[in-house]
């Protein structure tokens, strides 16, 4: 019983006391990982990564990697320091890099380091649509999904053994651990990452603008996803990011917004 009510103590302090405001979404976000221990892990993950796999360097692609990269992080400094949270990205160790791999996808770790596979560059089809993707990967570095995504694995653990300290019952326990794990993950994870995605396609859709890129070409760089997808995906319920047709018209619907953001810097024209 002792432990039982450590356990819910822990909980109910962690979820109360172990919060952040973020200043691109303006939330309270849950922190239970300091960024001061989630950096450092990330960095040597990502070095490690580059180990492990082919980076291209000195090509035209990995340049425009780069290129892209340090205007989106331009971008984003500039709009800290004009909203009141100038050195917000002190701790951030920014780095961009191509890797030889033919999977679609590209990455940003917490902390600032990226990774885009050349199996995404056909997608991307230029400049633009590589800064589209790069807005979006940073966007989740920069509201701290990463961090969020950590602390509440950790709420789900520690839901499933206050509830197997709680229950006596083996075939109850059993039962509740089946329910708790399909519940927990459709009911609270996916729509959890679902709703990162969102964020970091506005954050992201923001960034591209700043940074000098067309906001409304980000619509049609996810309108070639769907077609590169076949239209194979499971329900949106069940998936970790919304559908393809949901991000589209999110996309299409802010993109104006985001000229409009952008007019505040300065930025009247794209490249």
């Amino acid at each position: 019983m002792k432990l039982k009510n450590a356990l819910i103590v822990f909980g109910i302090v962690s979820m109360l006391f172990a919060c952040a405001t973020n200043p691109f979404t303006q939330k309270k976000t849950m922190a239970l990982v300091p960024n001061s221990q989630l950096f450092p892990t990330a960095f040597a993950q990502y070095d490690r990564f580059l180990t492990e796999n082919k980076v291209v360097k000195g090509t035209k692609d990995a340049e425009m990697i780069t290129r892209v990269g340090q205007r989106i992080a331009v971008a984003a400094e500039r709009w800290l320091t004009a909203n009141g949270h100038a050195g917000y990205l002190n701790d951030y160790k920014w780095e961009y890099n191509l890797v030889n791999d033919p999977t679609v996808n590209a990455w940003c770790m917490p902390g600032g380091k990226i990774v885009f596979y050349t199996g995404i560059l056909p997608i991307a089809a230029g400049e633009t649509g590589v800064a589209a993707i790069m807005g979006h990967e940073v966007a989740h570095a920069l509201a701290n999904h990463g961090q969020q995504r950590m602390s509440a694995g950790m709420l789900q653990q520690f839901g499933a053994i206050a509830g197997n300290i709680a229950i006596k019952d083996e075939q109850k326990k059993g039962l509740f651990n089946q329910a708790y794990g399909v519940g927990s993950q459709v009911g609270v994870m996916l729509p959890f990452s679902r709703s990162h995605e969102t964020e970091a396609d506005k954050i992201g859709l923001y960034l591209m603008a700043i940074a000098g890129y067309n906001p409304a070409e980000a619509a049609e760089l996810w309108k070639r996803m769907k077609a590169n997808s076949g239209g194979q995906a499971p329900p949106e319920m069940l998936s970790t990011h919304p559908s393809n047709d949901s991000r589209i018209a999110n996309l299409t619907a802010l993109a104006p917004k985001a000229a409009e953001e952008a007019k505040k810097f300065g930025v009247t024209k794209f490249r």
